[in-house]
């Protein structure tokens, strides 16, 4: 006798967590199958990044000044603390100072730990990886798949020659804009206003005049995609050169759960959804 399949009934476990249900986690891993498709056709390199950053090398990349905000650390039990919790104590009820820092922070960005594995290297005419991680940020607010306390990012990244970002970036948004018309997706494009340079500095200045970060927006504004411009910044900090020269870089990003709150938006439930998307998945391997 074969078992009747149930569709279990999910809640979410707090503010800004969610579980997709069976329909909305498809949809979240054929459109990640369609961004992976496009790191393709920018001849990205699958990696996969690390779970943890270090907070020394986060420092010396200026993220404590850029997003101080977002940082989340991370922590351990000492061995009091897990002995009182065996004995069922109330993690409320821990004496201060039982979580030492570990000295690491959960990535607000899939670059960071790609960029940090390439401390020093050489890469030629130029380097492209590309990555899918889990990124976490400390937000004022949390709101359904729009704004979440950890989602999902795919992530093009670029090491090179300015000539080779310019390509890049360029190259990037037209597939952006080209798989969102055969999503019927309506999106915007306009500059953002958080770069990866101290705000304060002369390179915050120059990308006032000359915006390096550019987001993708659906209609309700929330931005679910972005090409960003680093200029040598990553270069000079970490040492990577190309051909010799001190290396720039720039990356392309997907923000996966946000690509499913923007389907919803745009056919109203998830199985509309997921026809679309598995249409274009099919017409683009037919191609």
């Amino acid at each position: 006798m074969t078992a009747t399949a149930v569709t279990p009934v999910l809640h979410d476990p707090g503010p800004g967590l969610v579980v997709l249900d069976p329909a909305r986690a498809r949809l979240f891993l054929e459109l990640d199958a369609l961004f992976t498709g496009i790191a393709d056709q920018l001849s990205g390199l699958p990696v996969v990044g690390p779970p943890l950053l270090p907070a020394k090398a986060l420092a010396r990349l200026d993220y404590f000044r850029n997003f101080p905000h977002l940082g989340i650390p991370t922590a351990r039990f000492d061995e009091q603390a897990v002995e009182r919790l065996a004995a069922g104590t109330d993690v409320e009820e821990l004496p201060a100072g039982s979580t030492p820092a570990s000295g690491y922070m959960l990535p607000s960005a899939t670059c960071y730990g790609l960029l940090l594995s390439l401390e020093g290297a050489e890469v030629g005419a130029g380097l492209r990886l590309t990555a899918v991680g889990r990124c976490f940020r400390n937000e004022t607010h949390y709101e359904g798949l729009r704004r979440l306390w950890g989602f999902h990012m795919r992530e093009v990244l670029y090491v090179g020659t300015p000539e080779g970002v310019r390509d890049h970036l360029n190259t990037a948004k037209t597939l952006i804009l080209e798989l969102a018309g055969e999503l019927d997706m309506e999106l915007g494009f306009e500059p953002a206003n958080d770069p990866f340079f101290d705000k304060d500095g002369s390179r915050a200045k120059l990308t006032r005049l000359d915006p390096v970060k550019y987001e993708f927006t659906a209609p309700d504004g929330t931005a679910i995609a972005s090409v960003n411009r680093h200029r040598n910044f990553f270069g000079e900090r970490l040492g990577l050169t190309s051909d010799g020269a001190t290396a720039h870089s720039a990356c392309a990003a997907f923000g996966v759960e946000r690509w499913v709150h923007a389907m919803l938006l745009a056919h109203g439930d998830a199985d509309r959804a997921l026809d679309r998307v598995l249409a274009v998945r099919a017409g683009r391997a037919g191609r």
